[in-house]
């Protein structure tokens, strides 16, 4: 089966379903995401959006915040844009029926607006703590009553159509699409388009522990480097300091927000460690906070920390973290009363698909947006809230340019694309292989490339990769693809990807810390660039 549309979206969260809704007016929009509509990041996203909000706060306080965080890595031009833009895609939020948190007064709504670690001012737009969720449930109820939106659920991206691959050789590559498997008939379509967006998310299931869904893969980034994009700055993984731990607390996190309201660190004595380790303690950046945790745990020979915010009145915890509050009391836990135990969590990729200020990637005709793209606002670590703030900013620039890229329907649009050969394929029986290569990766990276790394550690992850990602090569092409063959298959090359881009940082610098370099170093002030070698 071949479907074809001017736009094709592989990715249903805020990125993808925002460029969806905006590049709905200009055509077709076809938006494939490999489990249901609702279930991305996005969902899970408690914080809320960083954006200049109040008359205490100013764009040039929000830009000054955000290049601090970023260690020297982040573009000047992109901050600057994205900051300057939130206030108004924050009123479209609102627009389109977004809830946010505030009070009503006279000539309107006051949002109540939070503050996290690495801002100067509270400037956090939210819906109570279950942000993601409400502006999840918005694009979605706009994306389905829209008649040039098509959303394919259960779909999941094979690789994508090159030219030079499946037509032939030319000077300049381009996109044309996707394979994608249909997981309920596991039949793979052709869906081909004019622009091919990938707003994938992030990687965090390369990690044994992360705050990331399920759906977390790589899918896009994997993707995009096999096709021949250029990916940047996969070293710098964002290990958020505070998930739950607990056994049948999966992935729960716990927001940077609780500490932006007072919440203290604890040792398992009930000391507080933070102000050990940074000025600003439990509001500094989150690389600090993660990094001072991993060292107390090391020294202390203790699985997790505690977070306390007991000290404050109950019903503001209880009307500031109505689901945190709900979620910990469900597992024994209230909030209210005692520290809970916290440990750090692999949460955000600020590499990826490395793109220009439109979102555009190496690649013509496709684009990157939200976590899977490199953009240069995050530079060597985002600052918290950021995230959902670049997502609507790019999604609406790579709308506006891929718009002027459109050309009228003709029989002779797009070029003969072969139908997917299975070959000499055959089912497997052993579903085994998968997730015991599965396993290992994400332990020797937990253990190997985390928040604390040595060049032998590198070494190590670096000889365990090589040998998996032949193994798992021989398997895919021996093989039936099957949606979790597909999410190894994309784990492995992001794991290859992140280690290589580590192995050549020899610095310490934001989120990425080597025991054996533990001072930046100017010359390596600069973005790490990796780029398929032409086969």
């Amino acid at each position: 089966m071949t479907i074809k549309s001017d736009f094709l979206v592989l990715g249903s969260g805020i990125a993808g379903l925002s460029f969806a809704l905006k590049a709905s007016n200009y055509g077709t929009v076809c938006v494939v995401t490999k489990r249901s509509k609702e279930e991305s990041a996005t969902l899970y996203a408690q914080g809320g959006i960083a954006s200049v909000s109040s008359k205490d706060d100013t764009f040039e306080s929000h830009i000054k915040d955000t290049l601090n965080a970023g260690a020297g890595l982040c573009k000047p031009e992109v901050v600057d844009m994205v900051v300057k833009d939130g206030p108004e895609r924050i009123k479209e939020l609102i627009n389109l029926g977004v809830h946010f948190t505030g009070t009503v007064k006279s000539g309107g709504m006051e949002l109540d607006l939070g503050r996290e670690g690495g801002h100067s001012k509270r400037r956090i737009v939210h819906a109570e703590d279950l942000t993601g969720r409400e502006v999840e449930a918005a694009l979605i109820r706009a994306a389905e009553a829209d008649p040039n939106i098509t959303i394919h659920e259960n779909h999941i991206k094979v690789d994508l159509i090159t030219h030079s691959k499946f037509v032939g050789k030319t000077e300049e590559d381009r996109v044309w699409g996707a394979y994608v498997l249909d997981k309920k008939t596991n039949k793979v379509k052709t869906f081909l388009a004019q622009n091919t967006i990938l707003a994938t998310g992030g990687a965090g299931k390369v990690y044994r522990y992360t705050s990331n869904p399920d759906v977390a893969t790589g899918d896009g980034i994997a993707g995009a480097y096999r096709a021949g994009a250029e990916i940047a700055n996969m070293e710098f993984i964002q290990f958020h300091p505070t998930c739950l731990f607990h056994p049948k607390a999966k992935n729960f996190l716990i927001s940077e927000a609780l500490r932006g309201e007072g919440a203290v660190l604890r040792r398992s004595d009930m000391t507080p460690f933070m102000k050990d380790h940074h000025p600003l303690a439990e509001l500094a950046p989150r690389d600090i906070v993660a990094r001072a945790i991993d060292i107390e745990l090391k020294t202390r020979g203790e699985d997790y920390v505690f977070l306390d915010i007991s000290h404050k009145p109950a019903e503001f915890i209880k009307e500031r973290f109505p689901n945190i509050h709900k979620k910990c009391l469900e597992l024994g836990f209230d909030i209210t009363k005692e520290p809970i135990p916290v440990v750090p969590a692999a949460h955000y990729v600020c590499g990826g698909i490395k793109t220009d200020i439109d979102g555009r990637s190496s690649l013509r005709g496709l684009y990157a947006i939200g976590e899977t793209a490199c953009t240069g606002l995050h530079g060597a670590n985002r600052l918290a809230s950021n995230s959902l703030l670049e997502a609507l900013v790019f999604a609406r620039r790579a709308a506006l340019n891929a718009k002027g890229t459109l050309k009228k329907d003709h029989p002779g649009l797009f070029p003969s694309i072969p139908k997917w050969q299975t070959g000499g394929a055959v089912r497997s029986d052993e579903a085994v292989v998968i997730s015991q290569n599965w396993d290992e990766i994400r332990r020797f990276m937990w253990n190997y490339v985390g928040i604390v790394r040595t060049n032998k550690r590198l070494e190590r992850a670096k000889r365990r990769i090589d040998l998996l990602a032949g193994e798992i090569n021989e398997y895919y092409w021996d093989f039936m693809i099957t949606s979790d063959l597909l999410e190894m298959r994309n784990i492995a090359t992001v794991s290859e990807l992140i280690i290589l881009s580590a192995i050549s940082r020899k610095e310490s610098r934001g989120l990425h810390y080597n025991a054996d370099y533990p001072s930046a170093d100017e010359n390596f002030k600069r973005d790490t660039v990796i780029k398929k070698s032409a086969t």
